[in-house]
């Protein structure tokens, strides 16, 4: 079966245009709650970020399911990883987050975890679609699902990002500067730190509904960086809306990414034996990791851009770590899903059991320059379909040669296409990404 609205990430679009919408919202609980009771667990919890829409989804999925007879545990804010373990940890049926990750707060939309802490399996993803089709009905009132609020979600959360990392660790002497992106974890992320000893800055912390992600944040760290110099921090680290994400920011203000937060984790685990011999990555990893993680006897397998697909060859390897360049780090040994804090903390002990400063970590590393273009289109555009974009993509790659990628592919979340050229020449890779972010400019409208 063919899923009509279900992505890479769960459903997200535009506020008030469909499916984004409350009705919607309202059958779409109503059928969650037919697929995903579990046995003798009756209990659905809902979180949320920051975003002025989420009380309206909060309420109409709060609805739906209580019409399908199932209780609801609302968390309030709480960073998408926090959902999941939270789901875990509780013994639910289900956990649904309403966020839309990084995007500005005008799109929303859902992200479902099963009771185990993982995003759901197709087939289940499939049957809640298929419900949809059906007349909605209400269970008889003695059964209808009652709702509560968990009041120490928060807390229970930060505890259990605390209990990753050695008991030992300390972060006292460390002088931090955090951003929370006005998202779910400004309320948290502070927090775990400060326990932790170190000197906390917090920015991003004062959500409004409007501000989510707005010139803040791992998408637009400009601000953190700047706050770090200004304040001689030691490090920045940037949270994305639902906190599932994170990027650093070094001493002199410059940004360490996904690639190399991955690199960090992945390179102290295999020097304190506690690592494998291969990580999970995607298309879009840099290829300065592979050969980074290859001299320390680390394979880098590449997947599908897009969590799941990193997580499901995690699981199928038996690995425990994998991540992308966009800071989404997935530690299967701590969490079941992409954590921004976890992994920070990882990247913090590593820092703080070697005695290394975030550039001493990432000494072994080199990144190849890499430009990336978005290019927004109105409908789907098929990049295999298209002649002139593949002549372009063949010339662009033969200038390239062995020293170079090349990737097309649309975004799984916005409506883009994502065009990226890595080499080591950055001036030849940045004039070729924008001569083929052209050619899709014009195919596009053919």
């Amino acid at each position: 079966m063919e899923k009509r609205y279900f992505g890479t990430d769960g459903i997200r679009g535009r506020v008030g245009v469909a499916p984004i919408t409350p009705d919607f919202m309202l059958r779409l609980g109503w059928a969650a709650g037919r697929a995903l009771r579990h046995k003798n667990r009756n209990k659905v919890l809902i979180g949320k970020d920051t975003r002025i829409s989420g009380y309206m989804f909060e309420s109409a999925l709060e609805a739906g399911l209580s019409a399908a007879g199932l209780n609801i545990a609302l968390l309030g804010p709480m960073p998408t990883p926090g959902v999941a373990y939270l789901t875990r940890t509780l013994r639910a049926s289900a956990g649904i987050v309403i966020s839309a990750s990084h995007n500005a707060f005008p799109d929303n939309g859902l992200k479902f975890f099963a009771h185990d802490g993982y995003k759901l399996a197709d087939a289940v993803e499939c049957e809640i679609e298929a419900a949809l089709d059906e007349p909605l009905s209400t269970v008889g009132s003695a059964k209808l699902g009652k709702a509560e609020r968990l009041v120490d979600a928060s807390g229970r959360y930060i505890e259990f990002c605390k209990s990753t990392v050695p008991s030992n660790l300390t972060l006292r002497g460390i002088k931090l500067v955090v951003d929370c992106a006005n998202g779910a974890t400004y309320h948290i992320a502070p927090n775990v730190f400060t326990e932790l000893g170190a000197d906390v800055t917090a920015i991003g912390v004062n959500p409004d509904g409007l501000n989510i992600n707005t010139d803040c944040g791992s998408t637009s760290p400009a601000a953190l960086q700047a706050a770090v110099v200004a304040q001689g921090a030691h490090l920045g680290i940037a949270f994305d809306g639902d906190g599932d994400r994170v990027m650093m920011v070094n001493h002199r203000g410059e940004l360490v990414d996904g690639d190399e937060l991955l690199y960090i984790i992945a390179t102290y685990r295999q020097r304190t034996g506690v690592g494998d011999t291969a990580v999970i990555g995607t298309q879009m990893s840099n290829v300065g990791l592979e050969l980074a993680l290859a001299e320390q006897g680390v394979t880098l397998h590449r997947v599908k851009v897009g969590d799941r697909y990193i997580l499901e060859r995690l699981q199928a390897d038996r690995l425990q770590l994998g991540g992308e360049s966009s800071g989404h780090i997935i530690c299967l040994d701590k969490n079941t899903t992409g954590d921004g804090i976890i992994a920070a903390l990882q990247v913090l002990l590593a820092m703080s059991d070697t005695g290394q400063s975030l550039d001493d970590l990432l000494s072994g590393m080199q990144k190849f320059p890499q430009h990336m273009i978005n290019v927004p289109i109105s409908e789907a555009f098929n990049i295999n379909d298209c002649n002139p974009l593949q002549a372009a993509m063949r010339a662009a790659q033969q200038q390239l040669g062995k020293q170079g990628r090349i990737l097309l592919r649309p975004s799984g979340t916005e409506p883009l296409i994502r065009v990226m050229v890595e080499g080591r020449d950055l001036a030849a890779v940045t004039m070729l990404a924008e001569e083929l972010a052209e050619v899709v400019q014009r195919s596009v409208r053919l």
